[in-house]
């Protein structure tokens, strides 16, 4: 009898303000290292920890879809609309209960990880997916020493890869200038 992997889904979730090849690339990287069937980047409205976004939800959405219209195994979605929620607990709930996906990596920055413990329901996210965490220069140590590190080991994969030179952040800071 053959050995049938698992199907793994990715989710990227996050405002994308915007989209930019740093999340193609490790969409890309996770895809092959992780033999994914699919990523999905799922776009918010907001950041729960940030004030505003600089660019409308509409704009994200269309250059994220453009970005990533050559990409098969890419999709872009909005659900906020759909689960009346932009935490990304109800979006792996939706997953789980309306799409019926068992398996699903969570896809992080090293960043993210420092402050994973605050997030809505984070114990229940780390029961339900394998954390996939990629490397930001400057936040790696950190995040190896975070809660959620120091206390769910097992339920997290360290993907170590080239620093990515490219950040929303930079972006922004680049289009207030022209």
């Amino acid at each position: 009898m053959a050995n049938i992997r698992k199907k793994y889904i990715g989710l990227l979730g996050g405002s994308f303000d915007p989209a930019h090849r740093g999340h193609l690339g490790i969409s890309k990287i996770a895809i092959k290292k992780l033999k994914l069937k699919k990523i999905y980047w799922v776009i918010t409205k907001k950041n729960p920890f940030k004030n505003k976004t600089f660019y409308s939800l509409e704009e994200r959405i269309k250059y994220a879809k453009k970005i990533t219209k050559a990409q098969k195994k890419i999709k872009t979605i909005y659900l906020d609309n759909v689960i009346k929620s932009s935490r990304i607990i109800n979006v792996i709930n939706y997953f789980v209960k309306k799409r019926r996906v068992k398996y699903i990596y969570f896809i992080i920055g090293s960043d993210n990880l420092i402050l994973f413990h605050k997030w809505k329901s984070w114990k229940k996210i780390v029961k339900l997916v394998k954390l996939i965490v990629f490397s930001r220069k400057g936040y790696d140590r950190k995040g190896m020493k975070s809660i959620v590190a120091k206390n769910f080991k097992n339920k997290i994969i360290f993907i170590k890869n080239k620093s990515i030179s490219i950040s929303s952040t930079q972006l922004k800071k680049r289009a207030k200038l022209i």
